[in-house]
Formats: C-alpha cells, sequence, structure tokens
C-alpha cells in the first residue's frame, strides 16, 4: 500500500461514508498557513543537501519516507516559521506563480540553482500566500488574497451534493433514487461519480428511443444516467459536477458542467446554488447526444481523426481507437454519435495503459467538448494525418 505522504499516493473508494470520513479526517489533519510570500525561504532537498540528513530541521510529524520520497521527485523544501517542509511536486506551479516567473527550463536547473531563482524572485513581492500543508508536505502555495484563492473544503462540498441528490432523486419507494458508483482521490484532485437508476426514463426516456430505432438495442438496455463531481485543493481543479453515461465499458462525460472556481471569494453556497441547475444541464447534454445521431458522415475515418486532432487527445491512443473504428464500420452509414462512441476507446485504452485518474479525468472532459463541436466542418474527403 502506498504511503500517504508520498506524491504518487492515490485510493479508490466504493462507499460513500468511507469516503466522506477520509476527507473529513484529512480536513481536520491539515493546515492553511497564510504568511507573506517575501518571507518565504526555498532550499534545495536532494540527497545532496544538507537538509536530506538532518530530520530535526524539519517540522514535528514530517517523516524521514516523505523528505526520501521529496528528494526523488521534485527536491525542494520551504522553511516556514522555524521548521522546513518538504514541497509535493503539484506545489511548484503554485510557487512559482507566487514568484511570477515560469519557463520549461526551470525543472531543468539544478535543485540548487533552482532555489536560489525561485528565493531571489520570491523577495521581491510583498503580497501574501495561503500555504496548504497536508500530509507532511506543502501541498499548495496559493495566492494570499480571498479574492484570488478561495477554501472550498472537500467534506462540506460533498455533503453538499448528499443533500441535493436526495431532494432532486428521492427514492422511490425502497428502490434508491441515486446509488454511489466509485470515488478517487490522490494528492491533485478528488472526484466521486454517482448513479440516478430510477431516474433513467425520465433523463434517458427520449434518447434511448432514438438509439432503439437505430437498432442500438444492446446500448439501450445498458445506459444509466449519472454525475460526477471533482475538486482539488492544490489549483488542478474546479468544484465540478458533470452529467455521465454510465453501464458501457467507460463512463461517458457528456458535458452539461456546472463549476465554481477557487477564487472570487466563493463559497459552498455558491456551488449548492449551481447544483439547483444539474437536471436542466443534464437535459441539455443529452440533447446534444441525440443531435448527434442525425448527422451522417461520407468520411467517417478522416472526421474521427481531424477531431481527435481538433481536441488534442493523446496521439498513440487516438490511433489505435481510429484503426478499430475503420476495422469496425463496413460499409455502414455511420452519424457523428457513433463516432463519439469509438473515440471513448481513447479512454479505454488509456484506462489499461495505466494513465492516471487525474490526467483521464482531464482527457474525458476535452473529449465532451465533441458534442459543441459542427461536425460537418470536420467529414473531408481528403486523408488526415495525425
Amino acid at each position: 500500500m502506498i504511503q500517504q505522504c508520498l506524491d504518487s499516493y492515490h485510493t479508490s473508494f466504493t462507499d460513500f461514508g468511507a469516503m466522506f470520513d477520509y476527507h473529513k479526517l484529512q480536513s481536520e489533519n491539515s493546515r492553511w498557513e497564510r504568511t507573506q510570500i517575501k518571507s518565504l525561504r526555498v532550499e534545495p532537498l536532494d540527497k545532496t543537501s544538507s537538509l536530506y540528513g538532518d530530520l530535526s530541521l524539519f517540522a514535528p510529524g514530517v517523516s524521514t519516507d516523505a523528505v526520501t520520497d521529496t528528494a526523488d521527485n521534485l527536491g525542494l523544501a520551504i522553511k516556514l516559521e522555524d521548521h522546513y517542509y518538504p514541497l509535493r511536486d503539484i506545489a511548484f506551479k503554485s510557487l512559482a506563480d507566487r514568484a511570477k516567473i515560469s519557463g520549461s527550463a526551470l525543472p531543468k536547473l539544478k535543485k540548487k540553482d533552482l532555489a536560489s531563482v525561485l528565493n531571489a524572485c520570491l523577495k521581491l513581492h510583498s503580497a501574501s500566500a495561503l500555504l496548504l500543508i497536508r500530509d507532511e508536505k506543502i501541498a499548495a502555495t496559493h495566492s494570499g488574497d480571498e479574492k484570488d484563492y478561495s477554501i472550498l473544503e472537500i467534506p462540506k462540498l460533498l455533503e453538499s451534493i448528499g443533500e441535493k441528490l436526495l431532494d432532486r432523486f428521492p427514492d422511490k419507494g425502497e428502490e434508491p433514487g441515486f446509488v454511489f458508483d466509485s470515488g478517487y482521490t490522490d494528492h491533485s484532485l478528488t472526484s466521486a461519480s454517482w448513479s440516478l437508476p430510477n431516474y433513467r426514463e425520465e433523463l434517458l426516456g427520449a434518447y434511448k428511443k432514438v438509439l432503439a430505432a437505430q437498432g442500438k438495442s444492446v446500448m439501450t438496455a445498458k445506459i444509466m444516467p449519472g454525475i460526477r463531481f471533482s475538486t482539488s485543493d492544490t489549483g488542478m481543479a474546479s468544484a465540478k459536477i458533470s452529467a455521465l453515461l454510465l453501464g458501457l465499458t467507460y463512463p461517458i462525460h457528456i458535458g452539461g458542467m456546472l463549476a465554481v472556481d477557487h477564487r472570487g471569494q466563493s463559497k459552498i453556497e455558491d456551488f449548492t446554488e449551481n447544483l439547483n441547475m444539474l437536471f436542466v444541464q443534464f437535459e441539455n447534454a443529452i440533447a446534444m447526444l441525440e443531435k448527434l445521431t442525425e448527422i451522417y458522415l461520407d468520411y467517417p475515418v478522416n472526421a474521427m481523426t481531424a477531431i481527435c486532432k481538433k481536441l488534442s487527445m493523446p496521439k498513440k491512443a487516438a490511433m489505435e481507437a481510429i484503426a478499430m473504428f475503420e476495422y469496425s464500420i463496413g460499409s455502414a452509414a455511420v452519424t457523428a454519435h457513433d463516432i463519439f462512441m469509438a473515440m471513448q476507446e481513447i479512454i479505454f485504452i488509456l484506462k489499461i495503459e495505466g494513465t492516471p485518474e487525474n490526467k483521464l479525468l482531464i482527457i474525458e472532459e476535452n473529449l465532451a467538448r465533441a458534442l459543441t463541436l459542427r461536425w460537418t466542418d470536420y467529414d473531408y474527403a481528403k486523408k488526415v494525418s495525425y
């Protein structure tokens, strides 16, 4: 089992109660610290640094495992008050933002040189920073201005979703209105999904009839409406909730996204208010899917290739999915809906290859953008190269 202090830590949940308790305990054990940017002091923490061999220089509770893991990854530490904290790999971008520096050359510098560059820039700024200390490391260095970053605690967001689901999708007799499907968390992202088994007809009735009319009875029997929640305390994502199709090989993100950014003095109430629009957004997403069934394409393989390029799908997985699609279609008439569903194979391929969940979620969101494209614009007669 991967230790929670390690940068590579991740875990999954099959029970909502367990997921909620995990985040409640994590929140209680986390610490948000506001300080001046110019007071931050960065030190190298590779295996040649003086910090590496002296655990007494670190804050109480920081373990040798956390120090060693940091030396193997980002290789930096921050001094806060009288102690050092290892810096988590995902915290580098927010630290560079506080220093107002960027560039692909930075990660290539020796750790000692990188720390010197950061320190020289950090001391120029009089604004404040908001540090998240979690699981033995500094996980983020956000702006300390509440207009730039707002804390939206994950347990409270989960609680808000649970209450709204109970209100909007109540049980029908002894049958539950919604069912927790799965949950996931790592140091950069938290996500959870629910299925809505007793609201299939209400949410998918018209769509199922369209699919049945096109001979897709197997798919019609399997699909289930669902929703996904995702958020991040480390600046990787806003608090989002979106529509899903469940029951197939892999959950399909179909857009309808509602999001509250961790900025502009956002509150949990803002997220809760957004949830009121969930049903409308779900209907809109399904309507876009239905529209794809009416769009027939003359050059479906070229269209799929062009759209994968447009959406910046990972090339290797996209080419494999395109080849599978080309082999399967034969001479049958093909709709934009057929291609959209074939493109979901990209997610499955990446999943099998071990792509991290946080990256998969980003790719899924990008893939859902296909619903908003004008598909006939990509129906090229000439072969499209990737």
